[in-house]
Formats: structure tokens, C-alpha cells, sequence
């Protein structure tokens, strides 16, 4: 449990880190880019892994997910900068929804009572805690990150799963790729930023860079291994992580930021944690 609790902790500081960004004018797309490069350095020294896996040709699974996961990460720093950390939280929590929902259109899963529940509760609590009071232009644009996050999320969830199924290099080198790729990525982004939008290189991107890559790598580390410790239970992992991060992420945005929280909005909250109660269920009783 305890690397469970840990996963959390960086999952939630994570977040804590690009809520402060906007606070202290630091550079999102640098900092992302630097941290992708620090995660490969703590990958190679994790994992050591085999220099002839890594020279294997990328599937286009890998190439989509160096693409996807730099760009959801600033649109997942701009939705906290602007909506804050909880409702942001949420969104990412239960885009666990579409990996759902693509088992049962693509693959033709089956969709029992309980998992049927979970998915109409989260789509409830979905418009529940995105609902606020405000109108306007900024209003709408302000809606569209945590639905791009929600959305991307959930792609990157189906993409990864994917990757689990590849046999001829381990998961782990898998995700050292896939962070090379993500690094060239936000690279090139950079360098497009300096050469053309004349915007400077700073040392203070490169070392937020180094604290949000060691926290966003602690959390992928502890989830697996929470999964090897608990290989038995791996429902307990997915509720408790995704419960442990909606509300200790809520506590710290309504505790510490002092975000605003409307009635229907603490609902949404309620209905996300029994969603993903009836969720976890499903996946042990399989109704």
C-alpha cells in the first residue's frame, strides 16, 4: 500500500507543481521538455535496459504516444491553470471511461449492470464538477481543457495498453522510447519557440524541469510498483490511486488554493468516487 500512497503523493505534487508555474511565470513548454529528458535519465538508471531493444524500430503505438503525451501535458497545465486542481483531477481520473467504452465498441467486450452504472454515474459527475457559474468567450474556451484532457487521457490510457501487449521488448524499455520520443517532440517545440517566437532559454525551466521529472516518474515507478506488490488485487490499485488522487488533489485545491467549489459541483465530486467505486467492482465480480 505504501507505493501506492507514494504514486499519489507525486501524482498530486505533479499537478501542485503546474498550478504554481503560472504563479512564478514559469515556462510550461520548457519545464515539459525537461521533463522528458530527466524521466529518460531515471528510466536508463531504473530499468537498464538492453541497448539492442532500444535500437528496435518504434510502432506507430510508441510514435502516437511521443506525439500525444507532451501536447495533453500542457493542455493538462493550462486546464489547472485555469479551472484548477481538482476539477482537472477529476477529468483525468475518469477518462478511464473511454478505454471502457472503446472495449465495448471495438473489441466487443461485454458491458455488464455494474460497469454500465459506473460509466452513466461518471459522465454525470463529469458535467457536475465542470459546471461553473460564468459566462462568456472565456467561459467556453476555459470548458475545452479538461475535455481535451479527458479526452486525450483517455486515448493515451488505450494507447498504452496497447504497448503492454508488445512481447518482443519489456514494458519498462517500452517507456523509455516513448519518453525519447515525447523529449524530441517537445524539443523541436522549443527550438521553434527560440528561433522564431524569439523566446529565451532559461535555467530556472531547466530545474522545475528536474523536480516535475522526478515526481512524474516517482509516480509511474510507484504505480508499478504498487501492481507487482499487489499482483493479486490489481483492482485495489486502480481504485484506491484514482480515488487517493481526486481527494487529496480536491483537499489541496479547495485547502490550499482556495478553489471555488459550487454545490452541484461537490456532487459531481460525490458521484466521481462512486463511480469509480462501481467501476472497481465490476472489474472483481465481472456483473
Amino acid at each position: 500500500m505504501i507505493y501506492i500512497l507514494l504514486s499519489i503523493c507525486c501524482s498530486v505534487t505533479v499537478a501542485v507543481l503546474l498550478k504554481l508555474a503560472r504563479r512564478y511565470k514559469i515556462n510550461i513548454v520548457q519545464t515539459v521538455t525537461w521533463n522528458y529528458f530527466f524521466a529518460i535519465i531515471f528510466g536508463f538508471l531504473t530499468f537498464k535496459p538492453k541497448f539492442e531493444d532500444l535500437t528496435l524500430s518504434p510502432s506507430p503505438v510508441y510514435i502516437a504516444l511521443g506525439i500525444l503525451l507532451p501536447l495533453i501535458f500542457w493542455f493538462l497545465a493550462a486546464s489547472i491553470r485555469n479551472i484548477g486542481i481538482v476539477k482537472t483531477d477529476i477529468a483525468q481520473r475518469l477518462s478511464l471511461f473511454i478505454p471502457v467504452f472503446a472495449a465495448y465498441f471495438l473489441f466487443k467486450e461485454h458491458l455488464g449492470v455494474l460497469k454500465l452504472s459506473g460509466l452513466i454515474i461518471g459522465i454525470a459527475a463529469v458535467l457536475c464538477t465542470l459546471i461553473k457559474p460564468q459566462q462568456g468567450q472565456s467561459a467556453k474556451i476555459n470548458w475545452l481543457f479538461p475535455v481535451i484532457v479527458f479526452l486525450g487521457f483517455g486515448t493515451i490510457d488505450i494507447l498504452f495498453k496497447q504497448v503492454s501487449q508488445i512481447q518482443t521488448i519489456p514494458y519498462t524499455t517500452s517507456l523509455i522510447v516513448i519518453f525519447s520520443l515525447s523529449f524530441l517532440v517537445s524539443l523541436v517545440s522549443i527550438l521553434y519557440l527560440r528561433l522564431i517566437k524569439k523566446e529565451k532559454l532559461e535555467l530556472i525551466n531547466f530545474i522545475c524541469g528536474c523536480i516535475l521529472g522526478t515526481f512524474n516518474f516517482g509516480n509511474i515507478l510507484f504505480y508499478l510498483n504498487a501492481h507487482k506488490a499487489l499482483a493479486d488485487n490489481p483492482s485495489i490499485v486502480f481504485a484506491v490511486m484514482n480515488m487517493g488522487v481526486i481527494i487529496f488533489g480536491s483537499l489541496i485545491g479547495i485547502v490550499v488554493f482556495k478553489e471555488k467549489f459550487s454545490k452541484i459541483n461537490y456532487i459531481g465530486l460525490l458521484l466521481a468516487l462512486t463511480s469509480i467505486i462501481i467501476i472497481t467492482l465490476s472489474k472483481i465480480y465481472a456483473v
